[in-house]
């Protein structure tokens, strides 16, 4: 492992691909010669007075069929229009039934990218093993489809004649965090604002040298094994650095870290905010909080975010209750 300093002293190895931006404009291409093809099936036994829930699924690219969870606030409820929010998952947790935002007044989908439970049936290289699927070719590599799944989770809000398409936000924690950075990159026309905890997938090569816990250790040991392909692994995963794409994000983030993570290292968190637009972008850190990064503390910030930059009449109406 490397010598620990300040995290946010840290300066990443990550390099840019000449060519990043052509590598992503044409698997966006492909993409847009994809359709859709959304589907939306009710969940009664799930849904409840305030909120209806939707076992929902696209297709994407590779021809792979993704499924996810929609949730939005019963007319009754709330009148619409409503923000969108995709909620996107970790490495190793399931998607999101994302009813507690929806009873917030968002739309709601909670995706499940390829290889996740209900969209593996094309594509399962397990876990472990994501993290190091075809990690030696940029065109295979599990995440140019798993990136792209997520992306459509957008698309398919600016399905909804419900979702009010000026407001769409992002957020998730650790591969989430990762996703919701990717988010905002690739759709960066329409996504409103992100907040991303304990990015995953930020300086690949840097945390890998940086910590001893999954999923980064997948790494380690892959390079144990193959330790001539290392600099074929460090020009695959640039095209996939969370870091690379931060450029191309334009609506205000939030980050979070816990200092004392040993899984997304936060020195890795602070070369994410180094790279996103400094007036739009703010980090908050929390000492002696791991992998967490500091949620417990940290969720009222994350809730109060979004409600700022996507005003959800839920969030309105529970102000004028407070303030009343």
């Amino acid at each position: 492992m490397a010598m620990r300093g300040r995290a946010e002293d840290h300066r990443t190895s990550v390099v840019r691909p000449p060519d990043f931006d052509e590598f992503w404009a044409e698997i966006q291409r492909r993409l847009d010669a994809i359709p859709l093809n959304p589907t939306m099936e009710p969940v009664p036994m799930r849904s409840t007075g305030e909120v209806e829930v939707f076992e929902i699924g696209y297709d994407s690219l590779d021809g792979v069929r993704i499924a996810g969870w929609y949730c939005r606030p019963r007319a009754s409820y709330l009148a619409g229009p409503y923000p969108g929010l995709s909620i996107v998952p970790g490495y190793v947790s399931e998607p999101t039934l994302p009813k507690s935002w929806a009873k917030m007044g968002y739309a709601a989908v909670g995706v499940a990218p390829r290889g996740k439970l209900r969209s593996n049936t094309q594509f399962n290289p397990g876990y472990p093993g994501l993290l190091t699927h075809n990690i030696v070719d940029r065109n295979t590599y599990t995440y140019r489809g798993f990136y792209a799944d997520a992306a459509r989770a957008i698309d398919f809000l600016l399905t909804r004649p419900e979702v009010d398409h000026s407001r769409i936000g992002v957020h998730g924690s650790s591969q989430g965090g990762a996703l919701t950075v990717v988010s905002a990159a690739l759709r960066r026309e329409v996504v409103t604002c992100g907040a991303a905890g304990a990015p995953y997938l930020t300086g690949f090569l840097d945390s890998a040298g940086l910590t001893n816990s999954n999923p980064y250790v997948e790494i380690n040991e892959y390079l144990r094994l193959y330790p001539e392909r290392e600099p074929r692994v460090r020009e695959t995963l640039a095209y996939f650095d969370c870091i690379n794409f931060a450029s191309h994000i334009t609506c205000p983030m939030l980050i979070y870290v816990g200092l004392a993570d040993d899984v997304c290292p936060p020195e890795t968190g602070y070369d994410l905010l180094k790279a996103l637009p400094s007036e739009t972008s703010e980090l908050h850190a929390y000492p002696g909080c791991g992998h967490d990064a500091g949620i417990y503390w940290e969720m009222a910030n994350v809730e109060t975010f979004l409600a700022k930059h996507l005003r959800p009449a839920a969030a309105s109406l529970h102000a004028q209750e407070t303030t009343g």
